[in-house]
C-alpha cells in the first residue's frame, strides 16, 4: 500500500513499514521526538505535530510515553524490542511510514503511525454484540518536518486502511493536560472525548503483603477462567471486551487468573495478571533529591533491619518492569476486601520477579473495583482521555456510542496487550 502526496513541491510517500529497511530510521525518529522527560506534557511529543503544530499522545505506549504526576515528576515508559508489539495481537495490524524527498538516495523516514483493527464488545443491547474497532497510536513526525501536513496524511491513510478492513469506529488516546493533542484529534480529525480510565499503581515492597484470614485464593486454568469471565462480563455489560478473550487468558504473558472466596461463600473476587516486564520498561523521572535520598535510606534501613518490615520499595529511578491487573470483578458484601486480598496476592507473586517493581491496573474511576485497588499517589494518573470517531458517518447510528457518560453498570475493559 503506497500513497504519494505532493506537499510544498516535495514528494511525501506513505507506505507500509519494512522492518529490514526502516527499523533503524524509525528508532532514530522515535529518539528525535523525545523532547524531554520533565513531566511537562507539552514538551513530550508522543504524537507528532502536524499542520497546526499540535502534539498528540498515544495512550498505551510506543517508545516513550509520559504520564504527568505533579510538576517536575513523570512516569516514563519505553517499549522494549518489537515496534509492533502493541498491535501485533490483532490479526489485522499495520505500521505506516512517511518518506520525504524526491531523489531515491535522499529519501528519509519523517513520520510513522501504527493501527490495528480488533473485534470488541460495544456494550448495551446491540444487534451485534461485537463490532470492529480501529485503534490508532504512535503518531510521530520528525521535529524538522512538521507543519507540512505529514501527520494528517498518516492519520487519514491509517483510517482508510482500517475502514477497508471493516472498522466501524476508530479510537485514540491522549491526556487531559495535552490540550494540543485534544485539539488536533477533536478538531481536525473529528474525534470526540469518550472514556476516562484511571491508571492505579502500587510499588512492590520488599516484604509480603497480608492476605486476610478466611480469604481463600485459587488459580483458575485458562479454559475455566474464560468460562468465568463469560458469565461475569457478558458483551452487553462491557465495552472493549476483546472477542478473543480466551486467547488473552491463555497468553504466555498472562501469569494466571486468580479468584478469592470468602469463608462463608457469599462473596468472591477475580482478576488476571499480565507480565509486562518483557515488553515495557518504566522509570520515574524528575523526582526531588530529597525523595530519592529518603527512599534510598529506607531501603538501606530495611536491609539492615528486615524484622522491622519497613515498606521499602525498589529503586524506581532506574528502569523497572510492571505487572498489570485486568478483568477485576467482585461480588457480595466482602467483594472489596477479597479484591484487595487478590491485589496483595498479585503483589506477592511480583516479588518473585526482580524485574518487577510496580503492580498496576487501568480501570474506569467509577468502577466499584477501583476503590479496592491499592494505590500509591505517585504511581497514579487520572488524566487519560480516550477519544472515538465514527468511521461511517453516513450510516444512521441511533445509539450514539460517543455520547458520554456510559450507562451505570457498564464495565470498561482495558486490554493489557495494548498498554
Amino acid at each position: 500500500m503506497v500513497e504519494t502526496t505532493t506537499m510544498m513541491k516535495v514528494l511525501v510517500r506513505v507506505r507500509e513499514f519494512d522492518v529490514e529497511k526502516d527499523l533503524p530510521a524509525v528508532e532514530e525518529l522515535e529518539r528525535r521526538c523525545q523532547v524531554g522527560l520533565s513531566g511537562d506534557m507539552a514538551a513530550v511529543h508522543d504524537h507528532a505535530d502536524d499542520g497546526d503544530g499540535a502534539a498528540a499522545k498515544e495512550k498505551k505506549k510506543t517508545k516513550t510515553k509520559t504520564k504527568k504526576k505533579k510538576a517536575g515528576m513523570s512516569l516514563c515508559v519505553e517499549q522494549i524490542g518489537d515496534p509492533l508489539a502493541r498491535v501485533r495481537h490483532a490479526p489485522e495490524h499495520v505500521m505506516l511510514v512517511a518518506e520525504y524527498g524526491e531523489e531515491e538516495e535522499k529519501k528519509k523516514v519523517v513520520g510513522v503511525i501504527k493501527a490495528c483493527v480488533k473485534t470488541v464488545s460495544r456494550g448495551g443491547k446491540q444487534e451485534k454484540p461485537f463490532v470492529k474497532v480501529a485503534n490508532l497510536l504512535g503518531l510521530r513526525v520528525s521535529p524538522s518536518h512538521r507543519r507540512l501536513g505529514i501527520g494528517t496524511a498518516l492519520v487519514r491513510r491509517a483510517e482508510e486502511w482500517c475502514v477497508a478492513r471493516g472498522a466501524e469506529h476508530a479510537t485514540m488516546a491522549t491526556t487531559e493536560s495535552n490540550a494540543a493533542s485534544l485539539a488536533l484529534f477533536t478538531g481536525r480529525f473529528g474525534y470526540a472525548p469518550f472514556r476516562r480510565p484511571e491508571f492505579i499503581g502500587h510499588p512492590v515492597h520488599a516484604h509480603r503483603l497480608p492476605v486476610a484470614r478466611g480469604h481463600r485464593v485459587f488459580q483458575l486454568p485458562p479454559e475455566v477462567a474464560a468460562a468465568a469471565y463469560a458469565r461475569l462480563l457478558p458483551p452487553q455489560d462491557a465495552e472493549f471486551l476483546p472477542a478473543d478473550m480466551p486467547a488473552l487468558l491463555a497468553h504466555k504473558l498472562t501469569l494466571g487468573t486468580f479468584v478469592a472466596v470468602a469463608a462463608d461463600g457469599a462473596s468472591f473476587a477475580v482478576l488476571s495478571v499480565w507480565d509486562s516486564t518483557r515488553s515495557l520498561s518504566l522509570r520515574v523521572s524528575g523526582a526531588p533529591a530529597l525523595l530519592r535520598a529518603s527512599l534510598a535510606a529506607l531501603r538501606a534501613l530495611d536491609r539492615g533491619a528486615p524484622w522491622l518490615h519497613l515498606p521499602s520499595i525498589p529503586d524506581i529511578f532506574r528502569p523497572f518492569g510492571a505487572y498489570l491487573l485486568y478483568g477485576l470483578r467482585m461480588s457480595g458484601p466482602d467483594g472489596p476486601a477479597l479484591l484487595r486480598s487478590l491485589c496483595h496476592h498479585a503483589h506477592n507473586v511480583a516479588r518473585k520477579n526482580p524485574a518487577c517493581a510496580v503492580v498496576a491496573a487501568d480501570i474506569s474511576p467509577d468502577d466499584p473495583a477501583a476503590a479496592a485497588v491499592p494505590r500509591w499517589r505517585r504511581f497514579c494518573c487520572n488524566e487519560d482521555v480516550w477519544c472515538i470517531k465514527n468511521l461511517n458517518p453516513d450510516e444512521h447510528d441511533a445509539d450514539d456510542w460517543a455520547a458520554p457518560p456510559p450507562p451505570p453498570g457498564r464495565h470498561l475493559f482495558v486490554d493489557p496487550r495494548e498498554f
